[in-house]
């Protein structure tokens, strides 16, 4: 595929080029939102729905592991997103691979709603549920990166590059409430009615929601970092090569940044609904009212977060983070086991806390760790490792062992 035109952009003028961050930024975070909805969709539906419709002749323990299974193949295929779509983000640019991965995921997600179970296909259900999971995991591997550049690309000064850049970091929350909130909306239908087909629907949705992303990042401009080595003629012809040649420690560096709050997330997330209905006997509607609060109180936590990392530096704030995580981990399941209603609640709804004091900042360290030419690749690679090695089988892990 050719490069990006050559053609010099005039500068912008200081109430444009602000007007310009704040539409990068919205686009970023709209269009983040909505491809993690399409991610977290898939993530709670599994621990409610999947394994008693794709996995009905295993015991509950096998059935729950299984589709766990599936979900983790998302996880094995964002590194491939991170590597295909780092490699052309610095070849034709941001704005351009942001479109192309947002319509992949919405596509993907859109045709979950259509695949036939086991009791209609047989096992065929299962490899197609794996085959788009895939496919959404290769979108997600290519979001995070541009998302993350195409706002603090825009931003002037280094100061404030930690709060813009965590504006991407919001999306997630988002679509967190967006995913949990859809599923307890239809949740609410009468008898097996849910069970059935219900659960079918916010999947459909996911193909509005692409729709105004696609209309919001089509009428953002290219990065002016990406706009300057394209008129200098500074594109990389194999980035991501370049990238894993010229800077493997930064990638390396990154990805263990990334597994210390990659982990726990996904347990704060996404297993606590097998395990909330299946070891704590609590009702899946309290479980995804008490994530619905715990994303609603990352809206607050994930920005602060990138805010205080310009005052007292990325690093510091990240260790302050992975610390406060690494004492909660091992009160988290205590106050899960009282049993009590309100200990569990409250336990679940500050749960991401801890987490946010390490997301907010993130997408600002590892963005900077790399040249402008190699960024998007770097980036990218970097951070979607940590999701094979750490996010993923945590769930699976802990479905096992509990």
């Amino acid at each position: 595929m050719a490069v990006a035109d050559t053609t010099v952009i005039t500068p912008l003028s200081d109430a444009d080029h602000s007007r310009q961050l704040r539409r990068a930024v919205v686009a970023s975070t709209i269009g983040t939102a909505i491809e993690w909805y399409d991610f977290f969709l898939y993530s709670v539906v599994t621990g409610l729905v999947f394994a008693k419709l794709f996995f009905p002749n295993d015991d509950p323990l096998t059935g729950t592991l299984n589709a766990f299974g599936v979900y983790f193949v998302g996880f094995l295929a964002r590194p491939v997103g991170a590597a295909i779509f780092g490699h052309y983000g610095d070849r034709i640019g941001r704005k351009s691979t942001l479109i192309i991965t947002l319509l992949l995921m919405g596509i993907a997600t859109f045709l979950v709603a259509l695949v036939p179970t086991y009791e209609q296909i047989g096992i065929w259900g299962a490899i197609l549920l794996t085959a788009l999971r895939f496919i959404q995991g290769v979108g997600v591997g290519g979001e995070w990166g541009g998302s993350v550049l195409m706002s603090m690309e825009w931003c002037k000064t280094h100061g404030s590059r930690g709060f813009i850049a965590s504006w991407p970091q919001f999306g997630v929350p988002c679509g967190l409430f967006l995913a949990n909130l859809a599923v307890l909306a239809f949740s609410q239908m009468s008898g097996d009615q849910f069970l059935t087909w219900g659960w079918r629907i916010p999947f459909f949705l996911s193909l509005i929601l692409v729709g105004v992303g696609l209309w919001i990042r089509l009428g953002i401009m290219e990065t002016p970092v990406f706009s300057k080595l394209v008129a200098e003629r500074k594109i990389e012809k194999t980035p991501i090569l370049e990238v894993i040649k010229r800077q493997p420690k930064e990638i390396i560096l990154s990805a263990f940044a990334r597994m210390a709050e990659q982990a726990p997330f996904y347990i704060f997330t996404a297993f606590i609904f097998a395990y909330g209905v299946g070891a704590l006997k609590v009702s899946r509607d309290f479980l995804l009212v008490a994530v619905l609060c715990a994303a609603v109180l990352s809206f607050i936590t994930i920005p602060l977060s990138g805010h205080i990392s310009d005052l007292i530096g990325r690093k510091r704030m990240y260790m302050i983070g992975a610390a406060v995580t690494g004492i909660f981990g091992f009160v988290y399941f205590g106050l899960l086991n009282t049993g009590i209603a309100a200990v569990i609640f409250i336990a679940i709804v500050i749960s991401l806390v801890p987490h946010d004091m390490m997301y907010g900042p993130q997408a600002a360290l590892i963005a900077e760790s790399f040249t402008g030419r190699l960024r998007y690749s770097g980036a990218s690679v970097g951070y979607q490792l940590a999701s094979v090695i750490a996010g993923g089988p945590a769930p699976l892990i802990a479905a096992w062992l509990f």
